[in-house]
């Protein structure tokens, strides 16, 4: 009988996930794993956690949520903590697994601790075999080479978008034969060393993790609302649940998948039309997608100070006065202020506030664009590697921007996108 273990990491579904499809054609039996890695929950050289309180929590929901679902499917999901190239050797060495299964990584530190996990299967005679989950555009049907994707946006997306096909996304499987699997067992915050902290009642959003939650949110967003037909004019909204998708904490955990977004978003095409806010949807899916090739292409590099363009910036004496109050929301510039409580207290900011925030930290303030970006890490329930270490090189104009550092106006981007104070407002006495 051929046991495998399929490996869940940042790809907590049962919808469109191939790697979980592949290791049931190929195996007699699967033993579902998510280990929690014990380098996800250190400080970091800037002084801030790898992973926050908010994310946690949606992910100890999630992983609560994907055992459940594994379970009414006739199998479960088995926890454990530590070194996944220790634990998870341990796993196969229990059931006598001859593979495991895994999603692909392409970041730095993903990808050391997967070369260490395949070295370490090795000697005990296990394959090991990944699969790209991630993105809307299988990396394979790209009209380039990882290497030759253009480092300016857009001539990215024109390309692609004009030769590249989008892959179906993968049927949930309609059962799973595993062994008996004990109740899942999930460490506390308390045992990751990190404080519960409920999110704000002012929060645009309770977020919720898990993939019945995130489908929850689908149906809302586009069938019952329909408010992905206004999604282009709303978007840079500040206040509310509805003024954007708020997909990004569930696709960051891979509770859903671009894949299986797309697909929904055609049948309500079909349904009710398609216009121009129902492509911004896929617009954006793009930009992630991007980010995630250009973590592929250029890896460490989108964590150096010089970014991609080996550039160097002028950056003031490392401040941190100025650091801790632009963390507290205490700057003096109502605007950056706002955005800056409302993460604080809720682990969320709207994408025109990350902008606006992360201009000022890099032009105003010459701060090491670094610190922001590592202080979002621990911060954002919807943190995605690529994509928030991207936009940061971005707007610190180290990345891929052909017109070199955004300098955002602040008063003008208040006036533009709150002009009766409404969101400053929410925010002021927090």
């Amino acid at each position: 009988m051929k046991t495998s273990i399929v490996w869940f990491k940042t790809d907590l579904r049962l919808q469109d996930n191939e790697t979980l499809i592949k290791a049931i054609s190929q195996s007699d039996a699967i033993i579902p794993v998510y280990c929690f890695d014990e380098t996800h929950f250190e400080t970091t050289h800037f002084g801030f956690k790898k992973t926050g309180s908010f994310r946690t929590q949606f992910l100890l929901e999630s992983l609560l949520d994907l055992d459940k679902n594994l379970r009414a499917l006739g199998s479960g999901l088995i926890v454990v903590k530590g070194k996944p190239e220790i634990e998870i050797p341990k796993i196969v060495a229990q059931y006598k697994a001859a593979k495991v299964f895994a999603k692909r990584e392409v970041s730095y530190e993903e990808k050391q601790t997967e070369a260490l996990l395949k070295e370490a299967l090795f000697k005990i005679k296990c394959e090991f075999e990944t699969f790209s989950t991630s993105t809307l555009y299988h990396a394979e049907d790209l009209p380039f080479s990882i290497k030759d994707i253009p480092d300016v946006f857009s001539n990215f997306r024109k390309k692609t978008e004009k030769e590249s096909p989008i892959r179906n996304a993968f049927e949930k499987p309609s059962e799973i034969k595993s062994p008996e699997l004990t109740a899942i067992d999930l460490p506390t915050l308390e045992e990751l060393g990190l404080p519960f902290i409920p999110i704000h009642e002012k929060a645009a959003i309770q977020f919720k993790g898990g993939e019945t939650q995130a489908i929850s949110r689908l149906n809302h967003y586009f069938f019952e609302s329909k408010c992905i037909s206004d999604y282009k004019e709303t978007r840079n909204g500040l206040v509310g649940a509805d003024y954007s998708s708020k997909f990004s904490a569930w696709l960051a955990l891979g509770c859903i998948s671009p894949r299986f977004i797309y697909q929904e978003l055609k049948k309500y095409e079909q349904e009710f039309g398609a216009n121009e806010s129902t492509y911004w949807l896929v617009f954006e899916l793009l930009w992630r997608d991007y980010f995630r090739f250009m973590m592929k292409k250029y890896n460490v590099k989108l964590f150096q100070q010089a970014g991609i363009q080996d550039k160097s910036i002028s950056v003031g004496i490392h401040n941190i006065e100025y650091l801790q109050k632009w963390i507290d929301g205490k700057t003096g510039v109502d605007f950056v202020d706002a955005n800056m409580k409302e993460l604080k207290l809720t682990g969320f900011m709207s994408n025109r506030g990350r902008q606006n925030v992360a201009s000022y930290f890099c032009n105003d303030l010459k701060l090491d664009w670094r610190f922001g970006a590592a202080y979002f890490e621990q911060q954002l329930i919807d943190y995605d590697v690529s994509s928030n270490w991207g936009n940061w090189a971005y707007l610190a104009g180290v990345g891929n921007d052909p017109r070199g550092n955004r300098y955002f106006n602040i008063e003008k981007q208040a006036n533009d996108y709150d002009k009766n104070k409404t969101y400053r407002n929410l925010w002021k006495n927090s």
